[in-house]
C-alpha cells in the first residue's frame, strides 16, 4: 500500500501567524504525502501526515522547526495506520474545540 504510515501531530510554539500551514502543505506536497494541516484555537497547529513512512518521517522532522519565522516549542506526534484513505494535501480552516 503506498500510504502505508500515518503521523497526527500536534505543535506549539509560535506557529500561527508566519506561514506553518502553507509551508507545511508545500513541504509535504513536494514528499507527495497526503493529510492536511489546520491552526487549533489554543494557538497550535495539527495536521496529519500519510504516506511512505521514510517521507512522513522526513516530514515530522520538518515539523520540529518548520518555517524560518517559526519557532516550536514542542510536538506531539501519534503513529498509526492510515486510516482516512486521504488523497491530496490540504489546508482546513482553524479547529474550535
Amino acid at each position: 500500500m503506498w500510504n502505508d504510515a500515518r503521523a497526527h501531530v500536534w505543535l506549539t510554539g509560535r506557529v500561527q501567524g508566519v506561514g506553518f500551514r502553507i509551508s507545511a502543505a508545500h513541504e509535504a506536497r513536494a514528499r507527495r504525502l497526503c493529510g492536511w494541516v489546520r491552526n487549533l484555537d489554543s494557538g497550535g497547529v495539527e495536521a496529519v501526515f500519510e504516506g511512505p513512512r521514510a517521507s512522513v518521517e522526513e516530514m515530522v522532522r520538518w515539523c520540529q522547526e518548520g518555517p524560518p519565522c517559526a519557532y516550536v516549542s514542542d510536538v506531539q506526534v501519534a503513529w498509526d495506520e492510515p486510516a482516512e484513505h486521504l488523497m491530496r494535501f490540504e489546508v482546513r480552516p482553524t479547529s474550535f474545540r
